[in-house]
């Protein structure tokens, strides 16, 4: 058995470019390692970093080592309980680690390899692959946004826009430059020395004394000349590009009514807390606007979103109109990608549920990029998911899923926001 060890010294900092790799060449098994733990987490710690467990068998490195030699003649029986794909059961106890089967006499196994993610590695698994959908950049008028790029050079600018390597080149091209004719003078004075040398001339005669003074005075020049100057110097324009962006709106609707009871609640402000960390981290323009209604709908700031304790019946068609109202007078959707989300168990008054329809198909939906409704509830669906039902016949941008537990929220979230390709 040969083995390689690399002994060179890691110092700090340096084991960014393994830790890269490493997360590259595991991305799979992370991933669904960051799944598993999303649906374990609280609601206060969902943006922090994780432990999330490989299965030994997954990071096994390959070797090198010597094989049978010589030439052998083997025969492999086949077998009646085994078809190609099936998967041959461990045997019970004595085992692989990982804290299962019986005590056993024999036997050895490796534990599951322990990997913890930073904050931001977290972050970038749970969200990849995931988007608005049907974003558009708008040019908006007035308040067009600029893209620095570079272009070219230039004699003044910002100390700290020196590029030295450009500066250095042209320092070196003027020496050159001026001290052409010097240099070129001081080879003819060599080729007459070496004449007048050649000739028999003594080392102490005036003409040999004459070119060597003139040399001299000649080298003194060169070596005179400043190693940089002022007007060397280059620095890295930068001009101002106009460029479109996209401006985006995000409205939350939470049910709080009476009938959410705190076990939903919490779902849906996990989902919410899922959705509210994806933009903030994926987009730098956009706006969310929190709502939160029982019989009445009232816009809220984030904390009293996520945290307020107010409760009461359940009218739906409040909020829908309230986010209708706020999205009529400050988000103009000729200038606005315009989305919502809504969370609810799906109970509401008896005549409301066909007037959130009503609303959701003449007024809110003609404004929207999509509408994502997400429904809380392990038992039967009730009369809003039906009505919605048909607001999602009559816009393919409305989608709507429903979570019966903790484990079924990153699933749906993502299924909602995956990223489609155009």
């Amino acid at each position: 058995m040969s083995h390689f060890i690399d002994r060179r010294l890691n110092g700090k900092k340096k084991s960014t470019v393994n830790r890269q790799r490493f997360l590259k060449r595991y991305k799979t098994q992370l991933k669904r390692a960051v799944a598993d733990a999303v649906n374990q987490r609280s609601i206060t710690d969902l943006d922090s970093g994780e432990k999330v467990g490989i299965p030994s068998r997954d990071i096994s490195e390959p070797v090198f080592h010597h094989g049978k030699g010589g030439i052998r003649d083997m025969v492999h029986p086949g077998n009646r309980d085994f078809l190609t794909g099936d998967q041959i059961r461990r045997p019970e106890g004595g085992g692989e680690g990982s804290g299962q089967g019986k005590a056993g006499q024999g036997g050895q196994g490796d534990d599951d390899f322990i990997f913890e993610l930073s904050r931001e590695e977290f972050m970038d698994l749970l969200f990849e692959d995931l988007a608005l959908p049907n974003l558009v950049r708008n040019q908006l008028l007035g308040t067009t946004e600029f893209k620095s790029v570079r272009a070219g050079y230039a004699t003044d600018g910002s100390p700290s826009n020196i590029d030295v390597v450009r500066s250095l080149k042209g320092a070196i091209a003027r020496r050159t430059a001026i001290g052409a004719p010097w240099r070129t003078r001081i080879r003819e004075l060599e080729a007459e020395i070496a004449v007048l040398l050649s000739s028999g001339v003594v080392e102490d005669d005036p003409r040999l004394c004459v070119l060597r003074e003139e040399i001299d005075r000649l080298k003194t020049r060169i070596a005179a000349l400043p190693f940089i100057d002022t007007f060397d110097l280059r620095y890295q324009s930068f001009v101002k590009q106009p460029e479109p962006t996209s401006k985006a709106v995000m409205v939350c609707i939470m049910d709080v009514s009476g009938s959410m009871d705190q076990a939903r609640k919490n779902l849906a402000k996990r989902f919410f807390i899922l959705l509210y960390l994806f933009l903030q981290r994926n987009y730098e323009k956009i706006d969310v606007v929190f709502i939160r209604h029982h019989t009445i709908a009232q816009e809220v700031d984030e904390q009293e979103f996520f945290y307020s304790r107010e409760t009461g019946g359940t009218v739906v068609s409040s909020a829908l109109n309230l986010a209708h109202d706020i999205l009529r007078e400050r988000y103009d959707p000729g200038i606005w990608n315009i989305y919502a989300a809504q969370a609810s168990d799906g109970d509401n008054w008896d005549s409301d549920s066909s007037i959130c329809r009503d609303i959701l198909i003449d007024q809110l939906m003609p404004l929207m990029r999509y509408f994502a409704y997400v429904e809380i509830t392990p038992r039967q669906h009730q009369s809003l998911w039906y009505s919605y039902q048909e607001v999602m016949a009559a816009h393919e941008h409305f989608a709507m899923q429903e979570i019966d537990g903790a484990d079924d929220i990153f699933p749906v979230f993502r299924e909602l926001f995956r990223r489609k390709e155009v």
